[in-house]
C-alpha cells in the first residue's frame, strides 16, 4: 500500500507539473496559429492516443519522466515530404519557423512561464486556507567560540529581521537567505531587534569560505554561531462567541500586550497564565490599530478531558489571509524562490554548495510520498517548490531546453539568418549530453541516499 501511495503520487505531481507546462507551449502555438502535430505527455512509445477536430494527436506516453508538443515546422516538411498529405494549405503555411521572432519566443516561453503561474495560483490557495502563525524569527543560543565576537550586541531572545538590508517577514526564509551567500568571504549585516529596548541595531559578522561543505549548509545558521527559534505574536485570529473575550469585547487583530501586569511578547508567554486563572477576573492590555486599552476579563471556568476546572478566554491566535495578501505573497514566493533557484544552480557549479542536494526521480518520488501522505496541502507546497524548479530549469540557456531555444533565436536575430544546419546539430547534441549527464547524476544521488 505505501509503495502504491509513492508510485501514484509521484505520477500525478510529474503528470499535472509536465502537463501544464506542455500545455502552455501548446496554447500559445495555437494563439499564434501554429499546427501542433503531437501533445505527449510522457516520452517513449506511444500506450493511448486521440486526435482532435484540428489534427492534433494528444498522447500518453510510456515514460513518465517529461513531455513534449511536436509543432510542423519547414525542416520536418523537408525531411519528410509526406507529411504535406496530412496538412491543409492553412496549416502548411504557418509553420513555426515561419513565424515572427517574437512569437516563436512566446511559444518558447510559455512553458516555464506556465509552470509559474501554476505556482503563484497554488501557493495563492495555500495561504489562503491556512492560518498565518504571525511567526517571528528569535535568538534561541549564541555560541562566541564560532564567528560571533565576544563584544558582539547580539543577546538571546531578540528577534532576527534581516540579513544585508533585506528585511525578512517569513522566519523560514532566513535559512534560505543565508544559503545564497555559501562560499563568501566577507562580512554578513543582521538587522535584529532588542528584546528589552526595542530598538532595533545591526551586527556585523565576518566569515570565511562560509558553509563550505554539504553538512553546514543543512544548518546554515549554525555557521554564524547562532541558534534561532520561531514565536508566534499574540494577535487575535478568532474569538469564540459567549466566550470571556467576546463579552469583553475583544476583536480579530487585537495583540495581547500584557496580562495581569506581565508583559506578553509572544504566544509562548502566555504559558497557563489563562488555565491557572480560571473564574478570576485579570486585567489585559491589548494593542488595537497602534494604542492601547485596558480591559478587566473575567476568565471562563472549563472541565477538561481529566475533569480539572481550568480557564479558558475563548480566542485562537493567528491570521486569516484574504485573496489580495495571498496572491502578493504568493507572487512574492514564486519570484524570491525563482531567484533563489538560479543563484543555488550558480553556486552548484561553482562548487560553492553542495551538488549532492540535486534529486533525481527517486528523490522525487520519495518527497511525493512523504507529503501526499503529511496531507493535501504539504503535496500542494511540493507541487509548488517543483514547478519552479521545472520553470528556472527549462530556461538554462542549454539548446534542449526551452532557454536554449530562445540563445539560438537571439543569435539568429543577430545574424538575421539562423545557424549552419551542421553547428546546430552539433549544439543540440552537446546540449543533450549534458542534460542527460545531469539526470545521471541526479538518479545516482538518489540512489546513494539509500546506500
Amino acid at each position: 500500500m505505501s509503495t502504491l501511495i509513492y508510485i501514484s503520487s509521484f505520477l500525478v505531481l510529474i503528470g499535472i507539473l509536465v502537463t501544464i507546462h506542455e500545455y502552455g507551449h501548446f496554447i500559445v502555438a495555437r494563439l499564434c496559429k501554429v499546427h501542433v502535430q503531437t501533445f505527449s505527455l510522457g516520452m517513449g512509445p506511444i500506450i493511448y492516443k486521440r486526435k482532435d477536430k484540428h489534427g492534433t494527436e494528444f498522447a500518453l506516453s510510456a515514460l513518465p519522466l517529461g513531455g513534449y508538443v511536436s509543432m510542423i515546422t519547414n525542416k520536418l516538411i523537408e525531411v519528410e515530404p509526406e507529411i504535406k498529405e496530412q496538412l491543409t494549405k492553412e496549416q502548411l503555411k504557418n509553420t513555426f519557423d515561419s513565424k515572427p521572432k517574437w512569437q516563436r519566443a512566446a511559444i518558447m516561453i510559455a512553458g516555464p512561464l506556465a509552470n509559474f503561474i501554476l505556482s503563484i495560483l497554488v501557493f495563492c490557495f495555500i495561504f489562503m486556507n491556512t492560518i498565518d502563525p504571525n511567526n517571528v524569527a528569535v535568538i534561541k543560543n549564541v555560541d562566541k567560540s564560532a564567528y560571533i565576537q565576544p563584544v558582539s550586541n547580539i543577546a538571546v531572545d531578540d528577534q532576527l529581521l534581516g540579513i544585508n538590508s533585506q528585511v525578512i517577514t517569513d522566519p523560514k526564509d532566513f535559512s534560505l537567505e543565508l544559503l545564497s551567500y555559501a562560499g563568501l568571504t566577507g562580512k554578513i549585516d543582521l538587522l535584529l531587534k532588542n528584546n528589552d529596548s526595542s530598538e532595533t541595531y545591526v551586527e556585523s559578522i565576518y566569515v570565511e569560505d562560509f558553509l563550505d561543505t554539504s553538512e553546514a549548509q543543512k544548518d546554515p545558521m549554525s555557521g554564524l554561531g547562532l541558534a534561532i527559534e520561531y514565536r508566534s505574536l499574540p494577535i487575535i485570529g478568532g474569538v469564540s462567541q459567549g466566550s470571556a473575550a467576546d463579552l469583553a469585547g475583544i476583536n480579530i487583530g487585537d495583540q495581547i500586550v500584557e496580562i495581569g501586569g506581565q508583559s506578553i511578547n509572544y504566544i509562548q508567554d502566555i504559558k497557563g497564565l489563562i488555565k491557572e486563572n480560571p473564574g478570576k477576573e485579570l486585567g489585559f492590555v491589548i494593542k488595537r490599530n497602534g494604542e492601547e486599552i485596558y480591559k478587566s476579563i473575567l476568565i471562563d471556568s472549563n472541565l477538561n478531558q481529566e475533569d480539572v476546572t481550568q480557564g479558558s478566554l475563548g480566542v485562537n491566535f493567528g491570521s486569516q489571509r484574504g485573496f489580495i495578501s495571498s496572491l502578493n505573497k504568493a507572487v512574492y514566493e514564486t519570484y524570491n524562490l525563482s531567484i533563489k533557484t538560479l543563484l543555488f544552480i550558480g553556486k552548484m557549479l561553482t562548487g560553492n554548495m553542495g551538488a549532492d542536494n540535486l534529486s533525481g526521480p527517486i528523490g522525487i518520488a520519495q518527497m511525493a510520498g512523504d507529503t501526499a501522505k503529511a496531507g493535501v496541502i504539504p503535496f500542494l507546497y511540493l507541487m509548488a517548490l517543483l514547478s519552479i524548479s521545472l520553470g528556472v530549469l527549462n530556461l538554462l540557456p542549454l539548446p534542449v531546453l526551452d532557454g536554449g531555444q530562445l540563445v539560438l533565436l537571439g543569435v539568429e536575430a543577430v545574424r538575421g539568418k539562423p545557424l549552419p544546419e551542421k553547428v546546430e546539430n552539433y549544439v543540440f547534441t552537446i546540449g543533450a549530453v549534458l542534460v542527460g549527464m545531469l539526470m545521471i547524476f541526479a538518479v545516482f544521488n538518489d540512489i546513494s541516499r539509500y546506500l
